[in-house]
């Protein structure tokens, strides 16, 4: 309703969403925290698991089930975890060729070479990286924004800032000279267009003598 009042607020916001990477190295009781850390947020939130060790894996599968009983938004986490995967890959390459693709709202890249990984983040809201930045740090106290793109949309969003709202207004001044320069181009693209009073709005000024 405010924004339709032409005051400018955050994007869209689908449901939360995390995605980790994590390598043999990785703890499983970190990620297992991680990954319910964002379960809870609603039963249409989505964890999604990504390793090139399939014991990883089974350990922190074992994990969650562990930490579960403990938390007491456990019947939320436990429907988001229905709609969650786990993904075992072949190595971190096709980790972040997959992770990429996926366009996470946020990304735990949980593993020990986190750093050289973080340099190969194409498509992510937010990027935690190393075995000691979980992502709800980024939720309460880590100073960034929080108001990231879901359902994919890192791929062509990014979090909102301060220049999200900022309105900016462009402005252009030809010359005669400016204008015979650029006009050819404006005329044939118009033109192709069949846009005929696009192009007759270069072409009539170009016929006039020069003012």
């Amino acid at each position: 309703m405010v924004q339709k009042n032409g005051v400018a607020i955050d994007m869209p916001a689908g449901p939360s969403e995390v995605a980790i990477f994590a390598d043999e190295y990785a703890d499983p009781a970190f990620i297992a925290a991680d990954l319910l850390s964002q379960a809870e947020h609603g039963s249409d939130s989505q964890v999604l698991l990504v390793s090139d060790d399939e014991i990883c894996v089974e350990n922190v599968q074992f994990e969650i089930q562990k930490q579960l009983t403990e938390l007491p938004r456990k019947d939320i986490a436990i429907r988001a975890l229905a709609n969650s995967k786990a993904i075992v890959v072949t190595d971190d390459e096709e980790a972040m060729e997959l992770l990429n693709e996926y366009a996470p709202e946020h990304l735990i890249l949980a593993c020990n070479n986190a750093d050289e990984m973080a340099e190969k983040v194409v498509n992510a809201g937010s990027v935690f990286i190393g075995h000691y930045s979980p992502e709800s740090v980024g939720d309460y106290a880590s100073g960034a924004n929080h108001t990231l793109p879901t359902n994919g949309y890192a791929k062509a969003y990014s979090g909102v800032s301060v220049d999200s709202f900022v309105k900016k207004i462009t402005y252009q001044k030809l010359s005669r000279e400016g204008l015979e320069q650029i006009g050819k181009t404006v005329e044939v693209m118009a033109e192709a267009e069949g846009r005929l009073a696009h192009k007759n709005a270069v072409t009539i000024r170009l016929a006039k003598t020069p003012l």
